[in-house]
């Protein structure tokens, strides 16, 4: 039986440009491409979990401007339970302006908005949907003090408990311990742990490093190489579907939000992994974030026309 996923983050409007590289600073480059989409690291995840087929309620703000009308009707779209978003009347849904180049590369800055104000008062008016769901999913695109609190009520009730600990920052005091799974790309893994990645054998040192910090289990991402799975037990590399990547944005929420969906039917942390592996490599074969997140059936073909074991 399938269970419940709460995503607690952000919501972003993407203005996305595509050129054949990101410009120095100073310097204009005429001739890109314009997509305006839905974004944000946390409305991404939620996303990507309900098209990869769970029931998902998604925990943000955003603004009463019509940007926040038109994200509350995309969410809808996808089935999203929108009851537990707040819509504050004096900060702006958030913006992203994302640059991407011809390697599908991205520079990307936001203005958080609304996300900002996301509080531990709106976690706590959310408690019984927290408490209730079989996993809860977050980000860092909105303030530390509202993640450590809903990772303490999920904590508390025996939710199952997915960080991305995205954007990279030092997280002192976020109580690992209380995380399940903590999922960083490259320059997050090497914040969390102080280390630098340098090569395959250096995966092994950082993954413990941050293991140490007191998360259960710990998935680097790897962009085109995989993901590093790693617990106490053991560590191994899985590998990425190769594919011909236009676009990295959103990848590592594809990732993070099938993820959580696949662990919420009752999967286990390896066949998720490798799923959710195929849902972030077909995503970055698209344009876009929110719209790069494929469909169950999407990465069920991939899995098996790649003969790649589910």
């Amino acid at each position: 039986m399938k269970k419940k996923v709460v995503v607690v983050g952000s919501y972003n409007t993407d203005l996305t440009i595509r050129s054949k590289r990101i410009p120095r600073p100073g310097e204009t480059i005429l001739g890109g491409s314009f997509f305006q989409g839905g974004g944000g690291k946390g409305a991404n995840q939620a996303v990507a979990c309900a098209r990869a087929g769970a029931q998902v309620s998604f925990l943000a703000r955003l603004g009463t401007d019509p940007l926040g009308d038109a994200a509350l009707e995309r969410l809808k779209q996808d089935g999203i339970a929108t009851h537990c978003i707040v819509r504050d009347k004096e900060y702006p849904t958030g913006v992203a302006f994302i640059l991407v180049d011809e390697q599908g590369e991205n520079s990307i800055v936001v203005a958080s908005g609304a996300n900002a104000r996301l509080s531990p008062t709106d976690i706590e008016q959310a408690k019984d949907e927290i408490t209730s769901a079989g996993v809860l999913l977050l980000q860092l695109e909105c303030p530390l003090e509202t993640v450590r609190h809903a990772i303490h009520l999920a904590h508390q009730s025996g939710t199952l408990v997915i960080l991305n600990p995205a954007p990279a920052e030092q997280l002192n005091g976020l109580c690992f311990e209380k995380v399940d799974i903590l999922t960083p790309n490259r320059v997050e893994a090497e914040k969390l742990s102080g280390a630098k990645l340098s090569d395959d054998e250096s995966l092994i040192g950082v993954a413990q490093k941050i293991l140490d910090l007191g998360a259960q289990n710990v998935l680097i991402t790897l962009g085109p190489k995989g993901a590093f799975a790693a617990s106490k037990d053991a560590m191994h590399l899985v590998p990425a579907v190769p594919v011909q990547a236009i676009d990295s944005t959103g990848a590592g929420d594809i990732f993070s939000g099938s993820l959580a969906a696949f662990l919420a039917e009752g999967k286990s942390i390896d066949e998720s992994v490798k799923m959710a592996m195929a849902a972030a490599s077909i995503s970055v074969t698209r344009l876009g974030a929110q719209s790069s997140a494929p469909l169950r059936a999407n990465i069920e073909q991939l899995l098996s026309s790649r003969s790649v074991s589910k």
